[in-house]
């Protein structure tokens, strides 16, 4: 039985002494790879932990939902400058007939308004107004923190304007609520920590 943790880098040395105090010393090995160094963890009751981190910087973050949306610039850790939005998406409705196409013809409308927006704050504040800013440039993300509405952030990054950010690292997190500031700084919280799957010991 395998779960998986979301541990800060700043709190993985004494999550990993937690480790050892639960299941023994362990040997552990690291690996340089393109997000930073992944550690494994195997401990003498058979109990293993893989910490895969997320150590790009500086990072993007872009949410959306149908009740709003959030984009950011964040570096070493922090948020810079970001955007907080709401624009009302309506649900789906079971009615029938003329009403129904004329219901889906407004929310599509609204979709279309919603990403619209989105991918003119983040072309503002990821890519600093230039759709083809020259690759490597300072300041810009290095991978993306992404969440929400699957379908809606998807129709975001396939934008041409953002053509610039497509290919980057992506971080998922579809489980946010409705992007608001307090979500936005969860969303870099959770999108800069080391992800870690643990593999409790063989039962007895």
């Amino acid at each position: 039985m395998t779960r998986v943790v979301e541990v800060e880098p700043e709190r993985l040395d004494r999550w990993l002494a937690g480790f050892a105090e639960r299941h023994g010393p362990f040997d552990a090995t690291r690996e340089d790879t393109a997000g930073g160094v992944v550690v494994r963890a195997e401990a003498p009751d058979g109990a293993t932990a893989v910490a895969t981190p997320f150590a790009h910087d500086p990072l993007g973050i872009v949410l959306v939902r149908r009740g709003g949306y959030a984009v950011a610039l964040a570096a070493g850790g922090r948020l810079g400058e970001s955007k907080v939005g709401r624009r009302h998406v309506q649900s789906r409705t079971a009615a029938g007939g003329w009403s129904q196409q004329r219901f889906a013809r407004r929310r599509g409308k609204q979709a279309d308004e919603l990403v619209v927006a989105v991918v003119g704050h983040a072309r503002r504040i990821l890519l600093g107004d230039d759709e083809s800013p020259a690759a490597g440039a300072a300041g810009l993300p290095r991978a993306l923190v992404i969440g929400g509405d699957r379908a809606l952030v998807q129709q975001v990054l396939e934008a041409p304007a953002l053509r610039s950010l497509q290919g980057l690292p992506v971080r998922e997190l579809y489980d946010l609520p409705d992007p608001r500031r307090d979500v936005l700084e969860t969303a870099l919280r959770r999108g800069r920590s080391y992800r870690i799957a643990i593999t409790d010991p063989p039962a007895a």
